[in-house]
């Protein structure tokens, strides 16, 4: 699959803005400045721009617990983002949300979901509207190797397969759910072969490089268009944090995370691998990082200085009226 220069800015640009919100926010939440909690998507990020850039506007993402980086992915406004991980008016959910209910409908994006396993029957109900709806467009389940032993997880892929959803369950599988190695919780130890069992065309990638992952998914995408059912991609890479901010990792070997900081970062590989094939010059990709650094930068001072809700805000938005629907 040859990507021209348009796109590889694109995907690099779109992982540079990922890391640089995901490793600010570490830094914010420390100060106390923000509320609730959060769940960091750095060294995650080939997946979901490797996925995100094969999807049109009109498809529909579910996310999870960590989906920062999704919805980045799915363009998603930064500067609201960040307003709704601070608590402030103009954030995405107008600052009633935080970090684990960041949604975009609008733009695709269903939410990121406190619920483990939420996301995949939400997918499931966009897939089977386009599918009624005749669009050809797709609905996209990310979920971690946790919640891919929940049976809404599973209940969703058998749903699918039987209903020919064009689905693409995305198994973003970190090494842990929470503490837990998924080496050890994922019985049988193939999710490919667990969502064969469901009839489901399944694909084990290479998270750490891009490329793998964007390959994997459009020949994935350009099936489901052309009818041919739900599939799952099963993506193995790391996170650089906890599973939540606070988390002191005393599950991980000590050195684990520097060691994958140091060979294991999706970042630096995809930038060898296009400047040495000369696609892009080093001085343009220091650009990028310099401008998602600024971007950043300038979200987090209008966040800062954002409102916080209103009282009398507090009880919009909690029911949703059909009334006028249903005249």
């Amino acid at each position: 699959m040859q990507m021209n220069a348009q796109q590889l800015s694109e995907a690099y640009r779109g992982m540079c803005t990922i890391r640089e919100f995901e490793e600010r926010v570490h830094k914010e939440f420390a100060t106390g400045q923000i509320p609730g909690f959060v769940h960091l998507y750095a060294g995650e990020e080939a997946s979901a721009v490797g996925v995100c850039m094969g999807l049109r506007p009109d498809d529909h993402i579910a996310s999870t617990h960590r989906g920062h980086g999704h919805a980045i992915a799915k363009g998603c406004d930064v500067h609201a983002m960040m307003k709704e991980i601070f608590g402030r008016q103009g954030g995405l959910c107008k600052g009633k949300g935080g970090s684990m209910h960041i949604a975009d409908i609008g733009k695709g994006m269903l939410g990121a979901n406190g619920i483990v396993g939420g996301g995949p029957p939400l997918a499931c109900g966009a897939a089977l509207a386009a599918k009624v709806k005749g669009t050809q467009s797709v609905a996209v389940a990310f979920f971690g190797d946790g919640a891919f032993n929940q049976g809404t997880t599973l209940e969703s892929m058998n749903l699918a397969a039987v209903y020919a959803l064009p689905v693409l369950f995305v198994l973003e599988d970190n090494g842990y759910a929470e503490s837990t190695a998924s080496s050890w919780s994922i019985g049988g130890h193939n999710p490919v072969r667990r969502a064969e069992g469901f009839g489901l065309r399944g694909n084990r990638v290479d998270g750490h490089d891009f490329f793998a992952v964007h390959r994997a998914a459009i020949e994935a995408l350009t099936r489901m268009r052309a009818g041919g059912g739900p599939e799952l991609l099963h993506i193995e890479f790391t996170r650089y944090f906890g599973h939540f901010e606070g988390d002191q990792m005393t599950y991980r070997p000590p050195g684990e995370v520097k060691e994958e900081r140091n060979y294991l970062d999706c970042l630096k590989f995809m930038r060898a691998r296009i400047t040495s094939a000369g696609m892009l010059l080093p001085q343009e990709l220091d650009r990028m990082e310099a401008e998602a650094a600024s971007l950043i930068e300038d979200a987090v001072s209008k966040a800062r200085a954002a409102p916080p809700p209103d009282r009398s805000d507090l009880l919009t938005d909690v029911y949703k009226t059909y009334a006028g629907a249903l005249a």
